[in-house]
């Protein structure tokens, strides 16, 4: 058989109730009478997971995510539907389960052994693999009360990997671990890979669905939304986080127009954005966008976008200066553009007017977070004369499949060619 997981149907409903005394007279009532809602956490999913593949699931919180991996794991009981699983399956949830906070970190690595169905002498076997990946020293004969959230992490990475799993689940702990720790679990994802193994990987990180899955379904509200390629799975997710998801019939130009008004609005603009100017124009609209004109915060490596900003101009200005800027989020100035630079010529912008500038280029930037900032300018005899600006308006992400050096992708095309062998 072919399928590592097959997950059917799958519904996990919990009662509320709205007072503590309800579920007494529920459980009481002659007539059934009912005190509780339904809360779906999943509702009807499924879907499979072939052997050697490593699927990943994405969604926002509160999205089910991590209930599915506690019912394919046994940890919770599905109301509905079923989970079938191919193979022995080691998993890595919520940092510590399954530790006893009063063993020691040896202690615990046995008692974990013993869950799976290790003896002892099996893991007399791998404790030393264990202990060399976990790299945390004396504090193996330590109680794993008191290790920091990054040990947890590492000794149960380390448990999770070494007791040769055919299925590895992994939920969000490894972006507890430090930067050097990350790079050997994600290097052993590899090894697992190569060595054919299932992995289920839940993470909000869309790098690492980008660079590690093979493929990818998106959950939203207890809700498959949709399965496919990590790539196409991605854009639905940032199409989710912009609440941009339901309009999806809707052409990206058409929802510009009913939307050109409101553009900030589709952002979280910065709390500690720095604005001035004399505001004989304003600026009173911006965003980004993707090539289907959709707004978003997330984008990928080299992905195609617009940005846009509205001015209106409350007096007559002759060729004003449209420009706009990308930082770091160390304040360092990384790049950007205005209408000078570009040798365009704005000509006379009457007051009562209302100007859209769009910059349409490619995000060649390192994977990361970064601000944007607008303005609107005019040269007067060597002066600067500033209309309006708004410095670090609201932040967006880059990600990336490719490892760039620096701050941005100078795109090179790099050849080889192989000489022949002299021989004296």
């Amino acid at each position: 058989m072919d399928i590592a997981i097959e997950v059917k149907n799958l519904s996990k409903i919990y009662r509320l109730y709205e007072k503590p005394i309800d579920r007494l007279k529920e459980g009481i009532n002659p007539l059934r009478k009912k005190y509780h809602k339904d809360f779906y956490a999943l509702k009807d999913v499924s879907f499979n997971i072939k052997k050697g593949e490593t699927l990943g699931i994405l969604g926002k919180n509160g999205s089910g995510k991590s209930t599915i991996l506690k019912i394919i794991t046994g940890v919770l009981s599905p109301t509905l539907g079923e989970v079938k699983a191919n193979g022995k399956i080691a998993a890595l949830l919520e940092l510590g389960a399954g530790f006893n906070p009063d063993y020691t970190g040896i202690e615990n690595i046995y008692l974990n052994g013993r869950m799976m169905g290790y003896t002892k002498e099996e893991m007399d076997g791998k404790i030393n693999n264990i202990l060399e990946f976990a790299d945390i020293g004396d504090f193996a004969y330590q109680p794993v009360k008191i290790y920091s959230s990054g040990m947890f992490a590492r000794l149960a990475f380390a448990v999770s990997i070494n007791v040769d799993p055919d299925i590895l689940i992994v939920d969000e702990a490894l972006s507890v671990g430090d930067v050097a720790f990350q790079t050997k679990c994600y290097k052993k994802f590899k090894e697992f890979q190569e060595l054919g193994k299932t992995i289920l990987f839940v993470s909000h990180s869309m790098d690492s669905i980008l660079k590690y899955c093979t493929s990818a379904i998106v959950l939203n509200e207890g809700v498959k939304v949709e399965e496919g390629t990590p790539k196409t799975m991605v854009d639905v997710y940032k199409k989710l986080l912009s609440n941009c998801y339901e309009n999806k019939e809707i052409k990206g130009k058409d929802l510009l127009i009913h939307q050109e008004t409101y553009w900030k609005e589709q952002f979280t603009i910065n709390k500690e954005m720095l604005e001035y100017g004399d505001k004989k124009a304003e600026i009173i609209d911006f965003g980004i966008f993707s090539e289907e004109g959709i707004p978003y915060t997330t984008f990928l490596h080299n992905e195609e976008v617009t940005v846009k900003m509205k001015v209106k101009f409350y007096e007559s200005i002759e060729e004003p200066i449209f420009a706009f800027s990308i930082k770091d989020i160390k304040g360092n100035e990384i790049c950007g553009t205005n209408t000078y630079i570009e040798n365009i010529d704005t000509e006379v912008c009457n007051k009562g007017r209302e100007i859209v500038i769009s910059f349409q280029q490619k995000l060649r930037l390192q994977v990361g977070n970064y601000s944007l900032s607008f303005g609107c300018t005019k040269y007067k005899e060597d002066y600067l004369h500033i209309f309006h600006r708004l410095y670090d308006a609201f932040f967006i992400e880059v990600v990336a499949t490719k490892k760039i050096f620096g701050i941005y992708d100078i795109e090179s095309k790099v050849s080889l060619k192989k000489m022949e062998d002299s021989h004296d």
